[in-house]
């Protein structure tokens, strides 16, 4: 197949939706197709409203894929003449975000539009797949195919993780770029005052909202547990971050999946999730990890407390969280089905 696929910026962007895109473009080309990246630069959202007045679709491919994070910039393009199918790869949908609700009705609206301008789906998960089905009454083809979790290989055994859950102080790890949506500041207002030995790390990009990133770097400063933050990391140094941590928490106001709670699980790390959006497909609260609600930061520090005081319960978490793990497909499944689906629309 010859296959266009359109994103914004670079397809090596540190997050779990490009990891995405990346690991399926890999898979495409392994199995000897032929994939061409067609980038829109980052700009506001205004100003990506503005790409329909410039932006054309290719001419020459087979089937065309969206990340759906493109929509205000396509609109104008997919309901113009073309004669392959377009099949937008949806994450999650920018109107499912905790935002005033004006603001949301209007990116709701441009959503919708683009949602109705397609003519398939890849679903991260049945939670994004329900969410755009109670927005356009979808009854296009469509497919749900999770994200790829195991590019690590689950590096440690269950007598490690068991080792590691009776030592030393709570290592926390926060995996995420800082913004607002990903919830760091429910996890420092958390530890605020904590009597337990725990310490945090913030792995994750420190350039996506600048200024959210300083004000947590300073309210970390006030804290008695220490905070360090590393900035993005990948492979090797995000490996050995993952091996060392004994619990993973990503208080997300929303996700359309979440990768990083499957990948922390890989590790033995249960999750700290919250039960807004599709963590819950992932986390089983009090057997691998717990959900939250949205900013409920008192409710986020008792769990804290319970971990760094009970190392039984830890241990019991984490070999949950490696099970859980294991159950997830492989992506390699998970792609190839992904091209059948694919193939079948091109047919």
């Amino acid at each position: 197949m010859k296959i266009g696929f359109v994103i914004y910026g670079s397809l090596e962007t540190l997050s779990g939706g490009y990891l995405y895109d990346r690991k399926l473009v890999e898979y495409l080309r392994a199995q000897g197709d032929s994939v061409e990246i067609i980038s829109l630069s980052w700009r506001n959202y205004a100003a990506h409203l503005t790409d329909n007045f410039s932006f054309r679709l290719p001419s020459d491919s087979d089937i065309l894929i969206q990340d759906e994070l493109n929509h205000p910039s396509l609109i104008a393009a997919n309901l113009g003449k073309h004669r392959y199918p377009i099949v937008s790869l949806v994450h999650h949908l920018r109107s499912s975000e905790l935002r005033p609700r004006w603001q949301n009705n209007f990116y709701r609206s441009v959503e919708k539009k683009y949602l109705q301008g397609v003519d398939g789906f890849i679903f991260n998960s049945q939670t994004t797949q329900g969410v755009v089905s109670d927005l356009i009454g979808n009854s296009k083809p469509s497919i749900v195919a999770y994200p790829p979790t195991d590019r690590f290989g689950g590096p440690l055994t269950e007598e490690e993780i068991k080792q590691r859950a009776a030592q030393g102080p709570l290592k926390i790890l926060f995996l995420g770029n800082l913004i607002e949506r990903k919830g760091l500041h429910t996890l420092l207002e958390a530890v605020k005052g904590q009597r337990s030995n725990v310490e945090i790390n913030v792995v994750g990009s420190l350039t996506s909202d600048p200024v959210y990133a300083r004000a947590m770097q300073s309210k970390a400063v006030s804290l008695q547990s220490p905070v360090t933050f590393h900035g993005p990391l990948d492979n090797a140094p995000l490996q050995k971050i993952l091996e060392q941590s004994h619990l993973l928490i990503v208080p997300s106001s929303y996700e359309g999946f979440g990768i990083v709670y499957l990948e922390g699980m890989g590790f033995g790390l249960p999750a700290v999730g919250t039960d807004a959006g599709a963590a819950r497909e992932i986390i089983s609260h009090d057997e691998n990890g717990f959900l939250i609600r949205p900013g409920d930061s008192a409710a986020l520090s008792a769990h804290i407390t319970a971990l760094a005081n009970d190392r039984a319960l830890l241990a019991r978490l984490s070999l949950n969280a490696l099970r859980r793990y294991r159950a997830q497909p492989t992506w390699h499944t998970t792609a190839a089905s992904i091209r059948a689906f694919l193939q079948r629309l091109v047919a």
